[in-house]
C-alpha cells in the first residue's frame, strides 16, 4: 500500500511538471537585503512639467558591503505598473563608500514630464550595475525583479500650473533624437518669458546648458524682471545648471501678466563657425530645458 502511494505522488508530481529532484531540495533563503531605500518628495500632488524636489534615502544594513559602485534606479509607474518615466543616476557618494549601519541622503529636483497621464503614480527604486545590469536585494515592498515600492504621487493636469509663454526671444522648440522626453528652446541674445502673476511669492527656475561642441566660450547669463536684475552666473559650456531664483510679491508687482527678460552677453551662429560644418543660420545663446514658474 505504501508503495502504491509513493507511486501515485511521484506520477502527479511528474504530470504537473515538478522536478523530483527539485521538489526534494530546500528552498534556497532570500539573499540579504544590503540597504532599506526611501524618498520624500516636495509636493503628494505635481502637475504634468512642474518641478518636484525628490529626497532619496538609504539606510545601508549593518552587515553589508558593496563590492562596485552601483547606479539608483527610480522609476515612476502609473496605475498599471506602466512605466512613465525615470530618474536613474549615479548617487553623490558611491556605493563602494557606503559604510554598514550608515544613512545615505540626497535631494535631486526633477521635472515631471508632459506625460499623457493624470492620476495616482507609484515610484520604485533599486540599485542595480551598470557591467552586469544585476539588481541588488533591499528591504521594502518588491513590486517584482527586484524594484521595491517606496513612493506614491498624484498626477494633475499641466493646466494646474501658471500661465506661461515663451513670448520674444525664443527659436522653436526641437526634441531630443533619441528621447521624445527631452525638448528645450534656444534663445537669441535676449529672450522675454511672460507670465500670469501669481500674487504671491515665488521661485523661477531655469534649467539651462551650452552644449558645448565648437563654441566653447563661457557665457555670462542674466536674469531681470522690471529692469532689475535678479539673478546671474556663468555658463560653462557641456554643464547644465539648475537656477532657483527667488520672486516676492512686492517685485512681481500688481499687472495681470508679469514678464522676465533672460540675456546673455555672447552668441554664436553655427552657420559662420568653420568647424561647425553647419547651415544653421541662427543666433544663439543658451538652451533652455525648463523655465518654470512655481509659487509657494
Amino acid at each position: 500500500m505504501k508503495q502504491q502511494l509513493s507511486r501515485s505522488i511521484v506520477v502527479c508530481l511528474v504530470a504537473i511538471g515538478v522536478p523530483i529532484s527539485g521538489a526534494c531540495r530546500r528552498r534556497e533563503p532570500a539573499a540579504p537585503a544590503l540597504a532599506t531605500p526611501s524618498v520624500s518628495l516636495s509636493h503628494a500632488r505635481a502637475p504634468l512639467g512642474s518641478p518636484l524636489d525628490v529626497t532619496y534615502k538609504f539606510v545601508v544594513a549593518s552587515d553589508a558591503h558593496f563590492d562596485q559602485d552601483y547606479r539608483v534606479m527610480m522609476h515612476v509607474v502609473d496605475s498599471d505598473d506602466e512605466m512613465m518615466w525615470t530618474d536613474d543616476h549615479n548617487p553623490p557618494v558611491p556605493t563602494s563608500q557606503w559604510k554598514a549601519g550608515q544613512t545615505v541622503e540626497y535631494t535631486r529636483t526633477v521635472f515631471v514630464p508632459i506625460y499623457p497621464y493624470v492620476g495616482e503614480a507609484t515610484i520604485q527604486l533599486g540599485l542595480y550595475s551598470t557591467a552586469t545590469q544585476k539588481r541588488l536585494p533591499l528591504a521594502g515592498e518588491d513590486a517584482g525583479q527586484r524594484a521595491y515600492k517606496v513612493a506614491k504621487l498624484q498626477l494633475l493636469p499641466q493646466t494646474e500650473n501658471v500661465f506661461t509663454v515663451f513670448k520674444d526671444g525664443w527659436h522653436p522648440a526641437e526634441v531630443a533624437e533619441h528621447n521624445a522626453s527631452v525638448e528645450w528652446q534656444w534663445t537669441k541674445k535676449d529672450a522675454t518669458l511672460a507670465f500670469k502673476n501669481p500674487r504671491k511669492d515665488s521661485i523661477f527656475y531655469l534649467d539651462a546648458d551650452n552644449p558645448g561642441g565648437v563654441y566653447t566660450e563661457k557665457q555670462r547669463v542674466q536674469v531681470s524682471l522690471g529692469g532689475q536684475v535678479i539673478d546671474q552666473f556663468a555658463m560653462t559650456p557641456k554643464e547644465q545648471v539648475l537656477r532657483k531664483v527667488p520672486l516676492t510679491t512686492a517685485q512681481l508687482g500688481t499687472s495681470e501678466m508679469v514678464e522676465l527678460e533672460i540675456s546673455v552677453d555672447k552668441t554664436f551662429v553655427p552657420a559662420l563657425l568653420p568647424a561647425a560644418n553647419s547651415k544653421d543660420p541662427r543666433e544663439l545663446g543658451i538652451r533652455v530645458f525648463h523655465a518654470f514658474i512655481e509659487p509657494k
